[in-house]
């Protein structure tokens, strides 16, 4: 959601602002914009729709200046316009955010009874007339954002311009992740801010991440860093790893599909972190704490993350037989959930910003639960509050739709699941070794799923134009079910919906006839024929079947079926994270045959930083 970008330069920064915003173009966007000083005036640039649309502005009128800062915007409060599109400018100032000032109504209120215009719908705006109150009442940049921040609430990063000011520019974060980026040699001089490394990977590798509350002056000279309560601090100047390439496609049509065709390596790489081949052990980073204290999980998460857990709590109370609870973190807290002390809450999040999940996080916290974090970028806000951070290692993921982050997730939970087992007593040295040979498995059978993509790929054709899709799944295959579905919907636009095998004779089973797919998951197993006896009932009814099975299931049951999609034979351990191949391969194709934006579909950001 919303990237910014901010650089105070010695060159020209107009080309070098587009190009961060094009390396967070994944995380979706619906109108782009930028703002320079030069000579003492602020130019700005903005353009709704996709980057093309700004760049095609600054060809017919260019942005000069050494200073700005840029932004792709979500549309939040106000539709996708030029006027709601960033940055929001006074004559003074001009500012981008990512966010959402809750506060924002009365604050408008307050200002449009002093006589301030406002030119556009959005929360933002009323950032940018507050600040610019003061500079204008004659305080300088650092004074009047110090007095803005404490009457915002809700969650912003910022990055503010002065058109009296052109030697700085100011950055803040709250609830919204900022980092700063220092100059190196071929740059001296220069800093920068950005939403993620990656916005910043060309420009510098030595980056600061903010910490919650800290606002920041950056000039020509340096940094200085402040926290919430105004004091000056400093923060680690790390090196980023961000690189160019982490962002291209190679010889791929789309991002998510190259991301599809590397989850063998990263799950390899994952697992390697969790994994001790040669003594046949799952290991953990080192924790302060007893898991085998641990008397119940609490796994919360969002949307894809949110189906990882799902299979993480047939894992976990299956090995270790510890009770789990499972929330969507937008929920969580609003049921107030009863917390037992001692326990330990789960939170799984690609990026690690997302607003609901950290906002569980801190409830969890305040609650006095142990905090474990599965998260893909180690330095997020997630990652630095957790008691037992399981990072994966899935490498940037640029296609909104998630899928080797899911597979990585998976690849965690399920040596986690594996580890409470033995420290609780459930699971033998020799158990534990077996799990250990199944995990090492994943990569080759996730390898021999995608071998499938051609014949995927050749039946797209039968699923593109149907309005409404089916997906059922027992036991750990019922969260993949629901996994397809939302893959089906996020990229190609089709309604789709996830079913437990069983649950369909209970109400979905009205919606069955001959223009609706159903796409069943059923790999050969104790539930196998539990799975069948619910695609007869579908059968029956004049639905078309799309069976995802292995050779054995599909020769006992993919006879009359749609279409057949063969997976390799493997362990009930991992068919999770195998059978998640072809359900992304299915929803690309589909969505390539209809011509959608694969990677970045309609209305969806990648990290969702507001509640």
């Amino acid at each position: 959601m919303c990237g910014i970008i901010g650089i105070v330069g010695k060159q020209q920064v107009a080309s070098r602002l587009v190009d961060g915003l094009r390396r967070m173009e994944y995380r979706g966007y619906d109108s782009a914009g930028l703002c320079t000083v030069h000579d003492a005036e602020l130019v700005r640039r903005r353009a709704p729709g996709k980057l093309i649309n700004l760049v095609a502005e600054l060809d017919r009128n260019p942005a000069p200046g050494t200073i700005g800062i840029a932004h792709t915007r979500w549309a939040t409060h106000g539709a996708p316009t030029t006027s709601n599109a960033h940055p929001h400018a006074t004559r003074e100032v001009a500012l981008v955010h990512n966010g959402i000032i809750e506060n924002f109504k009365p604050l408008r209120e307050e200002l449009e009874a002093r006589g301030r215009k406002f030119e556009s719908e959005t929360d933002t705006e009323v950032v940018a007339h507050l600040v610019s109150e003061q500079v204008e009442a004659g305080k300088s940049p650092e004074e009047a954002v110090a007095a803005v921040l404490p009457r915002l609430r809700g969650a912003f990063a910022l990055a503010i311009a002065f058109r009296s000011h052109p030697e700085l520019l100011i950055g803040a974060r709250l609830g919204s992740p900022l980092v700063v980026g220092y100059g190196t040699d071929e740059n001296a001089g220069e800093t920068y801010l950005g939403s993620d490394a990656l916005a910043l990977a060309p420009l510098t590798q030595r980056i600061s991440y903010l910490e919650e509350g800290d606002w920041v002056v950056l000039t020509r000279e340096g940094t200085r860093i402040y926290d919430k309560d105004n004091r000056p601090v400093e923060r680690e100047i790390v090196a980023s790893g961000a690189t160019s390439a982490q962002i291209e496609k190679g010889n791929y049509q789309h991002f998510m599909q190259k991301e599809i065709f590397e989850q063998p390596v990263v799950v390899a790489q994952t697992l390697r972190s969790y994994i001790r081949q040669i003594e046949n052990r799952v290991a953990l980073p080192q924790i302060d704490f007893d898991l085998s204290t641990i008397e119940r999980i609490t796994i919360v998460a969002c949307g894809t993350s949110y189906y990882a857990g799902m299979v993480a709590k047939y894992w976990i109370e299956h090995f270790a037989r510890v009770p789990v609870d499972i929330d969507v973190a937008s929920e969580f807290r609003y049921r107030e959930p009863v917390l037992q002390p001692g326990g330990l809450a789960l939170f799984i999040s690609q990026s690690g910003e997302t607003a609901d999940t950290l906002a569980a996080l801190r409830h969890c916290k305040a609650s006095g639960q142990v905090i474990a974090v599965v998260v893909n970028v180690p330095t997020s806000s997630m990652a630095r509050e957790a008691d037992l951070l399981l990072p994966t290692h899935a490498g940037p993921e640029i296609g909104v739709a998630s899928t080797k982050a899911f597979t990585c997730q998976l690849a965690v939970l399920a040596a986690l699941a594996a580890h409470l087992a033995v420290r609780k007593g459930k699971m033998s040295r020799e158990e534990e070794a077996e799990v250990v040979g199944h995990l090492i498995q994943a990569p080759a059978s996730l390898t021999a799923a995608l071998s499938h993509d051609d014949e995927i790929a050749a039946m797209a054709h039968l699923i593109a134009p149907a309005r409404d899709v089916l997906y059922l799944g027992r036991g750990p295959d019922y969260p993949l079910a629901l996994e397809g579905a939302l893959k089906l919907k996020e990229i190609s636009y089709i309604h789709a919906e996830g079913y437990a095998s069983g649950e369909m004779k209970h109400g979905p089973i009205a919606l069955i006839d001959e223009a609706v797919p159903v796409i069943v998951l059923a790999p050969s197993g104790p539930l196998f024929e539990k799975t069948v006896s619910n695609m007869q009932e579908v059968r029956a009814r004049g639905g078309k079947i799309v069976l995802i099975s292995d050779a054995e299931g599909l020769a006992e049951a993919g006879e009359g079926c749609l279409a057949t999609i063969e997976m390799p034979k493997v362990h009930p351990l991992i068919a999770p994270l195998v059978y998640a191949v072809p359900v992304q391969l299915l929803a690309y194709h589909v969505a390539v045959t209809k011509g959608t934006d694969v990677d970045q579909p309609r209305n969806l950001a990648k990290s969702v930083t507001v509640e």
